[in-house]
């Protein structure tokens, strides 16, 4: 695997996952802040098997940080999906990154007034299947691939998996695999994300986390 897909693996699992999408006009009226998600909606470390070098974040102070720089190229409005990103303007939440052996596993629960449309989303996905990105961590080739989704009582579920590989990479080197489930309703939102050859039952830990964080969360 070289440095320049390595670079790219923490650009689009760990900041992507957090980052927001541009905002409304100035004009529009602000949304009410949302609700504050304590840290105790989290899954706790022994849920996620063989964890380790756990390091918690707090959503609202990692999206007042400055964008890094992005694709320098028109990908043909597929940025949103090619670099991860569920959450939109207005969230407050709490995440972890875990590295676990094979590669690295994140999960974030969040409150947002203005929540995905998670089968938009997959629909976006679809049509962003494989895209060529050049951004300041290299070039690579995001190729998406929406799958079946956990079935959730009163939500709407997205899954799917996006490999990053070289252009002319020879296909028996697999690149980089990084795979998501998100789990919404409401003004609710639980992603679970993992890169590499981690072995996780993503779904299932999804799915916990879901029930998990409703306690803590008053639903």
């Amino acid at each position: 695997m070289t440095a320049r897909i390595r670079a790219l693996v923490v650009t689009t699992a760990a900041l992507a996952t957090i980052s927001g999408v541009p905002g409304e006009s100035i004009q529009a009226a602000a949304a009410p802040p949302s609700p504050a998600v304590p840290p105790a909606a989290l899954l706790p470390p022994e849920t996620v098997p063989h964890a380790s070098a756990r390091d918690g974040f707090d959503l609202a102070t990692a999206l007042s940080t400055p964008d890094r720089e992005e694709s320098r190229i028109d990908v043909g409005g597929c940025e949103d999906v090619v670099h991860g990103r569920l959450i939109g303007t207005g969230a407050t939440g709490q995440g972890f990154q875990s590295a676990v052996p094979g590669g690295q596993v994140s999960e974030l629960v969040a409150r947002t007034t203005n929540p995905p449309d998670l089968t938009a989303w997959a629909a976006q996905a679809a049509r962003c299947s494989q895209v060529t990105v050049d951004d300041a961590a290299g070039t690579a080739v995001s190729t998406v691939t929406v799958q079946p989704a956990p079935a959730v009582t009163g939500a709407k579920t997205l899954s799917y998996q996006q490999l990053l590989t070289l252009p002319g990479q020879p296909p028996e080197l697999p690149g980089l695999r990084l795979r998501t489930v998100a789990i919404a309703a409401d003004d609710v939102l639980v992603v679970l994300r993992d890169a590499g050859t981690t072995g996780l039952d993503l779904d299932a830990l999804a799915v916990a986390a879901w029930q998990h964080a409703a306690g803590p969360l008053g639903r």
